[in-house]
């Protein structure tokens, strides 16, 4: 269990990751290259589009495998500009650590 919810939480904060690095091709010092380009618009805007649903999915999941509030997570989420990476931060913590086997001698 713990290996999925932390694979679930690696793709959410990757998937986060893309998303924002296609919100900064909308923001001002990149902004004329973006929409100058209909194609680079039109990509962008597709990648944010299926990066941010897809981080809403995982972090829905990790929550759910740990037995937490599914809803509770994607609001903190949702309503909060950052709040995606500080949900990703606490779920994390919540992961119980797996166990290691004992070193031989």
């Amino acid at each position: 269990m713990p290996t999925t919810t932390r694979r679930a939480l690696a793709d959410s904060a990757l998937a986060l990751l893309v998303a924002t690095v296609a919100a900064v091709q909308f923001m001002p010092p990149l902004l004329a290259g973006t929409v100058g380009t209909p194609v680079r618009a039109l990509g962008t805007a597709l990648v944010l589009a299926l990066a941010l649903p897809l981080h809403w999915l995982w972090l829905a999941g990790a929550a759910r495998r740990l037995g937490r509030s599914v809803r509770g997570w994607l609001a903190l989420a949702l309503l909060f500009p950052v709040g995606g990476a500080a949900a990703l931060l606490l779920l994390m913590g919540l992961v119980p650590d797996e166990p290691r086997p004992a070193a031989a001698r």
